[in-house]
């Protein structure tokens, strides 16, 4: 029976899960540097110790209409590994990390609240909740990697 660890992450009232392997760092919200030319949900750059880190919002990367109900005190950037980079996905926030059977893992619809199934790796059940479980490889998209990594160069001269 294989285990899988996820780090919880709240947007909504949506429960999301990240392998704990994929996840460098939990952060708060660190002051982010716009850079112009950008998909709409990727929010800038922050210096995340000493190193230009690109920033996502979750939210609008998902999907998830409206904004956030909660401040800037509760909201988190959880730093992953994506395709060789580190990238910031700003979450309502970080709840815990779990231990799930592997095979306790569902797959997912084809859409499950707006988001597409190429992005998930299934469906779990935490407790009383649901959490969809991310597929980071998958979250962004060739051309969004390349403008991430677009993104790092202009910051970087």
């Amino acid at each position: 029976m294989a285990e899988l660890q996820c780090v919880t992450m709240r947007i909504g009232d949506e429960l999301y899960g990240a392998r704990v392997e994929q996840v460098m760092s939990v952060e708060r919200m660190l002051d982010i540097s716009p850079v112009p030319r950008t998909l709409s949900y990727i929010k800038g750059v922050a210096n995340l110790r000493g190193t230009v880190t690109p920033v996502i919002d979750l939210r609008e990367r998902v999907g998830l209409r409206g904004q956030s109900e909660v401040g800037d005190d509760a909201r988190r950037i959880v730093v992953v590994e994506v395709d060789e980079m580190t990238v910031g996905l700003i979450v309502d926030a970080v709840e815990d990390v779990v231990s799930i059977d592997e095979a306790a893992v569902e797959p997912a619809p084809a859409v499950v609240g707006g988001l597409q199934a190429v992005y998930l790796d299934g469906v779990a059940r935490v407790g009383e909740r649901l959490m969809v479980v991310l597929n980071l490889e998958r979250i962004l998209s060739d051309v969004e990697v390349a403008q991430l990594h677009e993104v790092e160069k202009q910051v970087r001269g």
